[in-house]
């Protein structure tokens, strides 16, 4: 049991990808027991509700290489605005998506604590493209490249000129799905990516020790937590699911493994789609997967 506060943020954004649904996330999460799950973990929860985004309706696409970008761009700024205050504070934090763009925002606010920040970037994909190297034009595969300062400088500026992380801060977990000029510039920028392949030949708590033995010199971890990490036959609701991605089980193993670090004071959910789930089982099992992060225990 703890005394603690966490604080709820949604951000009801689509704007960074093309498959509509994503948007809807923050009100399926909450519908699946989220505030609920961390109430009977002795946290006080403070719901904050929703950022106004824009509907991708009413907005122009703008530059194929980069979809959206003055729309997600504002969006950013105001997530950074809305969380800024709180990275202060001894409360955690949980953004809501919505798309991986808006980790743009987040992650800017949570890198302005005087401490070092260590960020976890659970996902199938790299998320490092650029408006040069993307075969989509979608901004949430962008999302990472631009805290590392790359790409477009609407996203690189978000909060403060320049990048808000370096390689050393940075670790991917779960990758399986990378373009070829988005891998090239991973290795360029030397950011280390656990992929499935580690996961299946180490397996899964020998990975997760792994990344938190890179990120040792970090006072507090960022969890950012794309639903497609998850194997399609336990997440089928998100919108670019990619099958051999975590079990149930390894998903579960990751969290309470970095729960035991007592680092972790914010955390992205993103990506869950309902137009594309089966009776909120993605949405479920993000709940459930927070839960365990946030110190839920068999025993």
């Amino acid at each position: 049991m703890t005394d603690r506060t966490i604080q709820i943020i949604g951000v009801p954004m689509d704007l960074g990808q093309r498959r509509r649904g994503v948007d809807m996330g923050p009100s399926v999460l909450r519908y699946a027991g989220l505030g609920d799950a961390l109430r009977e973990l002795g946290y006080r929860v403070v719901d904050r509700g929703n950022l106004a985004v824009p509907l991708a309706e009413h907005e122009l696409p703008g530059d194929a290489n980069a979809r959206h970008l003055r729309a997600v761009a504002g969006v950013c700024a105001d997530i950074h605005v809305a969380a800024r205050d709180l990275q202060a504070s001894d409360d955690v934090t949980i953004f809501l998506g919505g798309d991986h763009s808006l980790s743009i925002g987040t992650i800017a606010a949570m890198s302005e604590a005087d401490v070092q920040l260590g960020v976890l970037w659970i996902d199938a994909h790299g998320d490092f493209n650029t408006p040069e190297t993307t075969p989509s034009g979608n901004i949430h595969g962008m999302s990472l490249a631009a805290l590392l300062g790359r790409g477009a400088l609407e996203l690189v500026n978000i909060g403060r000129i320049g990048a808000k992380l370096v390689a050393e801060q940075v670790v991917l977990i779960g990758t399986r799905d990378i373009d070829a000029l988005e891998r090239a510039a991973l290795r360029d920028a030397g950011v280390r990516a656990f992929t499935m392949h580690d996961i299946d030949e180490h397996g899964i708590a020998h990975v997760t020790r792994e990344a938190l033995g890179l990120l040792r010199g970090c006072a507090r971890i960022h969890v950012s937590l794309d639903l497609d990490a998850l194997d399609p036959s336990e997440a089928p609701g998100v919108g670019t699911p990619v099958p051999g991605g975590l079990t149930y089980r390894e998903g579960h193993l990751l969290m309470e493994l970095l729960q035991r670090t007592g680092k972790v004071r914010s955390l992205d959910i993103v990506e869950v789609n309902p137009i594309l789930d089966e009776r909120n089982r993605t949405a479920r099992l993000a709940v459930e997967l927070t839960a365990s992060l946030f110190g839920r225990k068999i025993l």
